[in-house]
């Protein structure tokens, strides 16, 4: 399974929704409950929040062929496969709890694992993390899709994410290891695009967090 993969099921979701509208009522629920350090600026809060949601998944086979291809081009390929199939399989082969969610619900849920796998993947490299090639907003947009999957159910996927993790790469060698010729690939116009696109995911869909809110 591939990335493109990925794209041809998130394509089968966002149909299902054109004829059921579930995940867009979902929204609306969502918007009436967000806590006050999240805004939703306009008078659509919902669509705003839809929208949010449907790149958020769009950019999660992105970030996989990112990865992959970067670390292909520095000659990392081994290092990151675990990284880059277990992202795949958030999407083609879900647990048995991810079955049940099946449209653009589930495809959230499917693309905040992968986020957040590749987030853990950064913060347990030294040298990648050195880089902070993670964004500042790409570290809000998944606080945001935290709080759309609610709790506690997200935090229970942060724990699987915590031991995923440690399964691939939980030892003092990996964060050691000198992964500076994948950040060279990754200072290349493919992840200059990518960061752009982070930078502005929220702000494009007139969402903001509001300043001491405790929040990130």
């Amino acid at each position: 399974m591939t990335p493109k993969a990925v794209l041809n099921i998130i394509d089968q979701a966002r149909r299902k929704e054109a004829r059921s509208g579930a995940f867009l009522r979902q929204m609306k629920e969502k918007a009436a409950q967000l806590p006050t350090a999240i805004v939703v600026d306009g008078y659509q809060p919902a669509t705003s929040l839809f929208q949010f949601a449907v790149e958020y998944i769009e950019m999660a086979p992105r970030l996989i062929e990112c990865v992959d291809a970067c670390a292909r081009e520095a000659g990392k390929s081994q290092l990151f496969q675990p990284f880059v199939d277990a992202a795949i399989r958030y999407f083609t082969q879900p647990s048995v709890l991810l079955v049940q969610y099946d449209g653009l619900d589930g495809l959230l849920i499917r693309a905040y694992l992968c986020h957040r796998l590749m987030e853990e993947m950064h913060d347990s490299n030294r040298s990648i993390r050195a880089s902070e090639l993670v964004d500042l907003e790409a570290t809000r947009a998944n606080l945001l899709a935290h709080e759309l999957i609610g709790e506690p159910f997200a935090n229970e996927l942060d724990d699987s994410i915590t031991v995923t993790v440690l399964q691939i790469a939980g030892t003092p060698d990996y964060y050691n290891l000198d992964l500076d010729p994948f950040i060279d690939q990754v200072n290349n116009r493919a992840w200059d695009w990518m960061r752009h696109y982070w930078e502005n995911l929220l702000v494009r869909n007139h969402i903001r967090f509001s300043l001491g809110s405790g929040m990130v």
